[in-house]
């Protein structure tokens, strides 16, 4: 398996051809016939991946970036560190995503890895390794080289992707959906859940919204469990990671590239955007939710129905939308009650004449 990704890789692709995918310019000529071998994020690059800037939050990371070559903007060009090549391009995260495409072409049209695996009339891959004392129920699909721990139990109709791996003593409940995805121990997941699908990544471009190959995966720590009817995306580039101990209710969406931490629960119909860090021993309550790359800090309590803006400090409890401190949101609340009282209403000057 590539590194971090379920997805072959094409490469490597001299930089000429990677600017002929995207219609991005090379300033020095020289350049052009640098091999590269992969993609990666800006803060996760080596010397021979090639990464993107587009957004100014990450111009320190840009600024400290290995990565060997950068799709940037002519604006942006200045704070390229001169041990990195600058590829221009106006729309950096497009032509980044067709970059990916040239690069795992088989993420552009996602898949279980399963449609045209030869399964010799069984539900079991030949080339699935299963320890003994896995139990799989009727109409459980297991994909190529999936690996499941003893103790294990697959149920009725659920699907293993290729490559898959689940540790031991795992719970896999009726029609979960398990792809791109590696598993630790006694990790329990209920009904009707999809983890690894396609994360929601697309870039704006002159025709429309362009699909942003999804080549990340979701690693399951020990321990965690998680509710009936979740999705659980992979990441675009780095992994969608649930930390050991964690708790995750029925109806919760996490999308690409969330990184939670330890022991943390989470209630029904939260949802976390992309790229967001959650610490250890963080709690929200039910329809709960934070907007896309905020750290929220180790032990902070957000009261349900709460919208999550900005980055919030270790130990804090919140609530409200936007949130703030939970005890100014509640007496908030309680003076717009006591403002609409008939009795506290302001009046008019005709009302106080008469």
């Amino acid at each position: 398996m590539p590194r971090g990704t379920f997805f072959e890789n094409k490469g490597p692709f001299t930089l000429a051809h990677v600017a002929q995918v995207c219609g991005a310019e090379i300033e020095n000529r020289d350049d052009r016939e640098k091999s590269f071998s992969g993609v990666a994020s800006i803060s996760a690059a080596t010397v021979s991946d090639i990464t993107f800037f587009h957004d100014r939050r990450y111009l320190p990371a840009l600024k400290t970036t290995d990565a060997g070559a950068v799709i940037v903007t002519k604006t942006m060009r200045r704070h390229v560190p001169t041990s990195v090549v600058p590829v221009l391009s106006e729309l950096p995260e497009l032509a980044f995503a067709q970059i990916v495409g040239a690069f795992f072409p088989q993420a552009v049209r996602p898949g279980s890895g399963l449609l045209q695996a030869e399964f010799d009339g069984g539900q079991i891959h030949p080339s699935a390794r299963l320890e003994e004392g896995v139990i799989l129920a009727p109409g459980a699909l297991v994909g190529p080289d999936a690996q499941i721990g003893s103790g294990s139990e697959i149920g009725p109709n659920a699907v293993i992707g290729a490559n898959v791996c689940i540790g031991r003593d795992c719970l896999i409940g009726p029609n979960v959906t398990l792809v791109h995805a590696l598993l630790g121990d006694r990790v329990f997941i209920h009904a009707g859940a999809s983890i690894g699908q396609d994360g929601f990544g697309y870039s704006l471009g002159p025709r429309g919204l362009f699909k942003v190959p999804q080549i990340g995966r979701v690693v399951i720590q020990n321990d965690v469990e998680i509710g009936a009817n979740s999705a659980i995306d992979r990441g675009a580039l780095e992994d969608t990671i649930i930390g050991e101990g964690t708790k995750i209710d029925n109806l919760v969406q996490i999308a690409h590239a969330v990184k939670i931490g330890q022991n943390c629960g989470i209630a029904s119909q939260t949802g976390i955007s992309g790229s967001v860090t959650l610490e250890d021993q963080v709690f929200m309550g039910g329809q709960s939710g934070v907007v896309p790359h905020m750290v929220v800090g180790t032990g902070v309590q957000v009261a349900a129905g709460t919208g999550i803006t900005n980055n919030v400090e270790s130990g804090e409890i919140i609530g409200g939308r936007p949130h703030r401190p939970l005890h100014q949101h509640l007496r908030e609340w309680a003076m717009i009650g006591w403002l609409v009282r008939p009795e506290n209403r302001p009046r008019s000057k005709k009302e106080s004449k008469n």
